[in-house]
């Protein structure tokens, strides 16, 4: 199933005119005269548009008010939205947003001129596209400043915030600093035994934090499963030793989530074959994460690992 488009035509062989109105008194009467519209000429020495024929000034004018298409749009447009199996799936709980399900569906990235080194999780509404890091930069603590524990605060900032939002941002190369777009990335916290999933994603985006690199989120670990009636909830999913086997986003390594755990203040989320809780102060890997600006245009690739999507 394709997106559906949204172009409007707008095409008119001839310009009606109303010539004349007698108000003299309670009655009006109007004379309406047709003429071809290549008949009819337009002067344009003020306007900006080449053309003189009215009928090349409407397609012009046309052509400035369509709509760009972003870079969600062009996914969308080329890619058949599935309901099994790896692929793009219509989101069920978020209106406007399409996630990418199963082992290994067509996700891939080049960005950072890392070939293949990013993966698409979400298309979103807005024409964004966020992407995540295949593989972990390497391991490190979720947050040391508060405490041996450390605090799960990622808006405090947490200590990890700090370094991806520094350290590493300034790291990425100048093309991709400038496809990155910063948005609101949700960080309310969670628990582990919840039997709803709507009811995650509403604590996830109780609270929101506005920034450029993050994580993923416990709820998105779980949208990325393609057996959702096995490994679709919290509860199915914590501490599984198989719902890894249908998500692309398990790589066989340890990986911080962005999902505070709202047990107490030094619980974080992470992924092994299912997700996990530890302290904040606990060493894991970081995959970062980022939305990709609805501007960027994507230039090639099908999204196959051998043939990742580029970006211009």
């Amino acid at each position: 199933m394709k997106k559906e488009s949204k172009k409007k035509y707008l095409k008119n062989n001839i310009i009606s005119f109303v010539i004349g109105t007698i108000i003299f008194g309670v009655i009006g009467i109007y004379a309406v005269v047709t003429f071809p519209s290549n008949e009819v000429f337009y002067d344009n020495t003020s306007s900006g548009l080449s053309s003189t024929n009215i009928k090349g000034v409407i397609d012009e004018l046309y052509g400035i008010c369509t709509t760009p298409s972003t870079a969600g749009d062009t996914i969308l447009d080329n890619v058949d939205i599935v309901t099994s199996g790896d692929g793009l799936y219509k989101d069920s709980y978020e209106d406007g947003r399409y996630f990418y399900k199963g082992k290994n569906p067509n996700n891939y990235v080049t960005f950072n001129n890392e070939a293949a080194g990013w993966r698409i999780i979400s298309v979103e509404a807005d024409g964004t596209i966020k992407i995540m890091r295949n593989t972990s930069i390497g391991n490190r603590v979720w947050d040391s400043s508060g405490g041996a524990y450390g605090n799960n605060n990622w808006a405090r900032p947490a200590s990890l915030n700090t370094y991806l939002n520094s350290t590493y941002y300034n790291g990425l190369n100048t093309t991709a600093q400038g496809q990155v777009v910063a948005k609101d990335f949700s960080i309310g916290a969670v628990t582990y035994n919840d039997t709803n999933l709507s009811n995650t994603i509403s604590n996830e985006n109780s609270k929101k934090w506005n920034g450029k690199v993050a994580l993923a989120t416990t709820s998105e670990y779980i949208r990325s499963n393609s057996n959702q009636s096995s490994c679709g909830t919290m509860n199915q999913v914590y501490s599984s030793t198989s719902c890894g086997n249908t998500t692309w986003m398990n790589n066989s390594t340890y990986w911080w989530t962005l999902s505070p755990y709202s047990g107490y203040s030094y619980g974080v989320f992470y992924v092994g074959s299912g997700i996990g809780l530890k302290y904040a102060g606990t060493s894991r890997g970081v995959r970062p994460v980022v939305y990709l600006s609805a501007e960027v245009q994507i230039t090639g690739g099908d999204g196959s690992q051998n043939n990742p999507y580029t970006l211009g």
